[in-house]
């Protein structure tokens, strides 16, 4: 199930546009924080690893550049670690208790007369989650959508 890791980079890039960014699953799930902090990390962290290579370069000199170079690399990295762990996310199959969730979601909204997409596997996982909140949120009005959360 798991495989490398730029095809779990790309989905954790998927899954966090996926992922509907509510207020009401702030509690539920961690993945608004998380996709949340990835974001500002992606907007910041570029121009403070140039800073931070300059800023070592100038005041120590050039016999620090392999120490200031990795400080920069570990800043660029962060951003891709909060997308790594989007894309484990992204996999992992749901536990009994959402995926019961989940199940009842589908079905309220099969009856409902919206057309849900269907797991890609027998078991849901959260990118599956993330598909049926994002389809809900989008065809659904937002009583409905109070009534599940």
């Amino acid at each position: 199930m798991r495989t490398d890791v730029r095809s779990t980079l790309q989905m954790g890039v998927h899954y966090s546009n996926t992922w509907p960014l509510l207020q009401e699953l702030n509690g539920l799930f961690p993945e608004n924080r998380m996709i949340r902090l990835t974001l500002l990390l992606k907007m910041w962290m570029p121009p403070l690893a140039v800073l931070s290579v300059c800023v070592q370069l100038q005041y120590f000199g050039s016999s620090y550049l392999w120490s200031a170079l990795s400080c920069g690399l570990f800043l660029l990295a962060l951003p891709l670690q909060g997308y790594y762990w989007l894309g484990l996310r992204a996999q992992t199959v749901l536990p009994p208790a959402i995926s019961h969730w989940y199940q009842d979601i589908r079905s309220q909204m099969q009856q409902a007369g919206v057309q849900v997409p269907q797991a890609a596997t027998g078991k849901p996982s959260y990118a599956d989650l993330a598909t049926v909140l994002q389809s809900a949120f989008r065809q659904l009005d937002k009583a409905f959508f109070r009534h599940w959360l």
